[in-house]
């Protein structure tokens, strides 16, 4: 993202910088999950609180779907021309500014509107938030991606419970169905159906459950403060989108890859939602369960879920992205395969919804973290996947809550879930492919590459072929030295044998004829010691 792209220097400074820049972030997903999971168990407060049956204001649910949409389209654009820090803390004043309204919202249109900007600014926080973590930290972007997803999922768990307390408890027996959430995006279409049979509640509860939504509101506007401060130690907007521009290159199928990742979480964050609204209308219906042990196994798959996101921050710091999908979408198809095949045994389902809730929990974060290090993500390709999740998780519950309504004897939810499963496990392997298909550049380097070692190896053979050479002929050199040798040897004993007695010429003759054929000295180029015998032979004479 070229507004968002963080790059922080290297040192003490730098690294304390991106560490605020992952708490502030930490902080803000915290709010994120909060502020979309409180709806649920205020919803028959809203009702009242604008003189309507909870059945019909069932549409500020679509408002509030509509507007995270928009916020993710229009995040992914502004993020990739704009400072994102401070965008990110304007989208943290709008929900907080949209928060403190809901409670003194008397008329069902404008508490629609709210509904709608409250829904914009958690899309584009949803969208920049990943994209600033990933732009801040890169390669290592692995545990932070997850502690940013464990944070939704920690404040989704505390804003129902924040709720029960505003409400004096009274109220708070529909909470269970708020931790329904993945990521910053909503869940709320089965609630709202769920809630529609729901009766408003009396006068006297009207004003206890607005405490909430100020404590929560109150906080997000507090978060937000850090990223103005965050903003005033950053560069220019520009600045930063050159640094970005030059940060890594796109994908040979970069678009191929955005579009099947887009696929991949339809599919993904539908089967995660669906699973986790039905799951305990499945227990009371199929499985014949109690409402107490219904409950208890949609607490099971949705705490898996949590303790497994945060185990996933420690597991990310060893295990790369890819190997953390693959063991996902593994447990994810045989924990699937029995629920579809073998739920009538009531142990294959607990096991089978545990196992499925945690290997529900890394894929989504884990996914962008492996995009990121194969191809360039900026704001748009971030909106597309928080846009392709948000589609998931609003038709495929829908579409399973209608066949279900056809089909009463048919365990829909559970064959979605192993539907969706192969699916996935599909389509990862084809996007894998294209991720790592070499591009027209990488080749011509690696062309060049070989030249380059043919022409070296080639220069090494010559070289050793011409110092061959040149030990040949030294040697060739050093036979003729020895034959001349022998030559002198046996011209000067032949000589010296022709001299009668013991003349004075022999006494002269002797030490030079020691010195000729002892150890004389090697000449370059020459014959050892040959001129020098001839002139000492001449003088004898």
């Amino acid at each position: 993202a070229a507004g968002g792209g963080w790059r922080c220097g290297r040192g003490a400074d730098g690294a304390a910088l991106r560490w605020c820049i992952s708490g502030v972030l930490c902080a803000s997903f915290l709010g994120l999950g909060m502020s979309i999971a409180v709806l649920g168990p205020t919803f028959p407060n809203l009702a009242a609180n604008v003189r309507k049956n909870v059945s019909d204001i069932y549409y500020i649910f679509v408002g509030r779907s509509l507007g995270s949409l928009a916020g993710s389209v229009v995040g992914g654009v502004l993020f990739d021309c704009m400072n994102a820090s401070l965008l990110l803390a304007l989208s943290m004043l709008g929900t907080a500014a949209g928060l403190y309204g809901i409670p003194w919202c008397k008329e069902s249109l404008l508490l629609t509107t709210l509904m709608s900007i409250i829904g914009g600014s958690i899309g584009i926080l949803d969208t920049g938030g990943n994209v600033l973590a990933l732009n801040t930290w890169g390669s290592e972007a692995g545990p932070h991606m997850q502690a940013l997803h464990f944070s939704f999922a920690a404040g989704a768990f505390l804003a129902p419970i924040l709720a029960k307390m505003a409400l004096g408890g009274s109220e708070s027996e529909e909470l269970a169905g708020a931790e329904k959430t993945n990521q910053s995006v909503l869940k709320s279409v089965p609630t709202a159906s769920a809630a529609s049979t729901t009766p408003a509640p009396k006068d006297h509860h009207d004003e206890d459950f607005l405490w909430c939504y100020i404590i929560i509101g109150t906080y997000i506007l507090f978060t937000s403060i850090f990223f103005f401060v965050l903003y005033s130690k950053s560069n220019s907007a520009r600045d930063k989108s050159k640094a970005s521009a030059q940060k890594g290159r796109f994908a040979k199928y970069h678009w191929s890859l955005i579009g099947l990742m887009f696929v991949f979480f339809f599919f993904y964050v539908g089967a995660e939602v669906t699973y986790g609204s039905y799951v305990f209308t499945y227990a009371m219906d199929f499985a014949e369960m109690m409402e107490s042990e219904a409950a208890a196994l949609n607490s099971v798959f949705w705490g898996a879920f949590a303790v497994c996101r945060g185990l996933a921050i420690f597991g990310a710091a060893f295990l790369s992205p890819v190997t953390m999908i693959l063991m996902s979408l593994i447990c994810s198809a045989a924990s699937s395969s029995a629920l579809a095949f073998f739920a009538h045994n009531r142990a294959s389902l607990w096991v089978g919804t545990a196992v499925y809730g945690a290997s529900m929990a890394t894929i989504f974060p884990s996914g962008i973290s492996w995009i990121e290090q194969h191809t360039v993500i900026e704001g748009k390709s971030a909106s597309l996947f928080v846009v392709g999740a948000a589609l998931g998780e609003m038709c495929i519950p829908v579409a399973v809550g209608y066949l279900q309504g056809r089909f009463h004897n048919i365990p829909v939810v559970m064959y979605t879930a192993f539907a969706t499963s192969v699916m996935t496990v599909l389509l990862f392997p084809v996007m894998y492919k294209l991720a790592n298909a070499p591009q027209e550049n990488d080749l011509k380097v690696v062309s060049e590459s070989e030249t380059q070692k043919a022409l070296l190896s080639h220069s090494r053979l010559t070289e050793d072929e011409e110092d061959e050479e040149e030990v040949r002929e030294w040697n060739d050199a050093d036979f003729e030295v020895i034959e001349m040798n022998d030559k002198l040897k046996n011209s000067l004993t032949d000589t010296s044998c022709r001299i009668p007695g013991d003349s004075p010429a022999e006494a002269s003759l002797q030490p030079h004829l020691d010195n000729i054929l002892g150890n004389p000295p090697v000449v370059a180029g020459g014959s050892p010691g040959r001129q020098n015998g001839n002139i000492d032979w001449e003088k004898s004479e």
